[in-house]
């Protein structure tokens, strides 16, 4: 199957399930989760606490392994891969994005924003490094250190670390979390400018209405099972939805 045939999902899972624990301490993570997310579209994950959705997160992005069933990257099922193929397909096809943003305390900005493709021995294209260096507004900060950043500073040069090297998907989790407001508004834009001019995949776990609103789809996980999927979210909505499995 060609890899970028439009009918593949950029991610996919069928029947994904995932236990931790064993007899009365079992936990069923994930119970029988069926879901595609398309190529090209950002979506939000949203759910009460322990509803599955950061070891949703982490089993389609190959961080986790799953109990039973299957996750796709493409058409790549990354359950037949052995742990240096599934390492290679994080380093070659996936970004991250985490709360902690991860960066290595004693390289620049510019040095951390390219660490992953210095690993992988690839030069990046220019013309998109200064694309994503100029809208995330890092240009004047590149040759500065972390500690000499500010929060949303770090958390955009990590954005910025995982977009450079132009992944199938970009996995977020929680990524404005440890931002002030404005900052999360400002990579949350971003993010959402990166699907729609440059047809970037995104998946982003999240806890806050606000950024879920964000994205182009929101889906509702309750006690791992999908329960609720929406389209074109709005704020309103999405408390909506979220008063009911919490209630």
């Amino acid at each position: 199957m060609d890899d970028c045939a439009p009918s593949v999902a950029a991610v996919r899972t069928v029947d994904a399930v995932k236990v931790y624990g064993q007899g009365e301490t079992v936990v069923r993570a994930l119970d029988g989760i069926t879901v595609n997310m398309s190529r090209g579209h950002f979506t939000a994950i949203m759910g009460p606490s322990g509803s599955g959705k950061s070891t949703l997160l982490h089993c389609l992005a190959g961080l986790d392994r799953l109990t039973s069933g299957h996750v796709f990257i493409g058409d790549t099922e990354l359950g037949a891969l052995h742990e240096k193929q599934l390492t290679l397909l994080r380093r070659d096809r996936v970004g991250f994005i985490f709360q902690s943003y991860n960066l290595v305390p004693t390289l620049s900005a510019a040095d951390n924003i390219l660490l992953p493709l210095s690993i992988a021995g690839r030069e990046p294209d220019p013309q998109w490094y200064d694309q994503v260096v100029d809208v995330l507004g890092l240009r004047p900060r590149l040759q500065h250190l972390p500690k000499e950043l500010s929060g949303g500073q770090q958390q955009r040069v990590a954005a910025a670390r995982a977009l450079v090297s132009k992944p199938d998907i970009v996995f977020a989790d929680e990524p404005s979390g440890n931002l002030d407001a404005n900052a999360s508004i400002e990579l949350l834009r971003f993010l959402q400018e990166a699907v729609r001019q440059f047809q970037q995949t995104i998946v982003m776990v999240t806890h806050d209405p606000n950024a879920a609103a964000f994205a182009d789809r929101v889906v509702f996980l309750g006690d791992g099972r999908i329960e609720h999927d929406m389209p074109t979210p709005s704020v309103d909505a999405i408390l909506g939805v979220m008063k009911t499995l919490v209630g």
